[in-house]
């Protein structure tokens, strides 16, 4: 079996290119990565008893990323960072990233502040009101 080795770069643009054995890049062209149809893949999906998509009912039974965690990643913080930061006990971070326990109404809307405007929000609670 032969091996086909492909080296590919993401331009500042979001493009991803090829590159060549010289150093130059091309794109991609533009075509499918595979040659299937969504018929196909479907069929190939509900073949494959690893690959097959989730029913309805298994969809609304799945555990959720708590959304917390999502944030937190996305800010690029650890839980210990996030909780410093924000001020919000270590312990409760921890409960909700983990599931034992979800945000109340308040916390749920402290939350979406932090997740629009992080910086303002961390501005606002290290900054002396006197």
């Amino acid at each position: 079996m032969s091996k086909t080795i492909t080296t590919a770069r993401i331009r500042s643009n979001g493009k991803v290119t090829k590159v060549l054995e010289n150093g130059q890049e091309k794109p991609f062209p533009k075509m499918p990565m595979r040659h299937m149809s969504d018929a196909q893949v479907k069929a190939a999906a509900m073949a494959d008893p690893d690959a097959r998509p989730m029913t309805a009912e298994q969809l609304r039974n799945a555990k959720r990323v708590p959304r917390v965690k999502t944030l937190r990643r996305a800010l690029g913080f650890t839980q210990e960072e996030f909780a410093v930061r924000y001020q919000i006990p270590i312990g409760t971070l921890r409960d909700w990233e983990q599931g034992r326990t979800e945000p109340d109404q308040p916390a749920r809307a402290y939350l979406k502040i932090i997740a629009r405007d992080p910086e303002r929000v961390h501005h606002m609670l290290s900054t002396d009101p006197g």
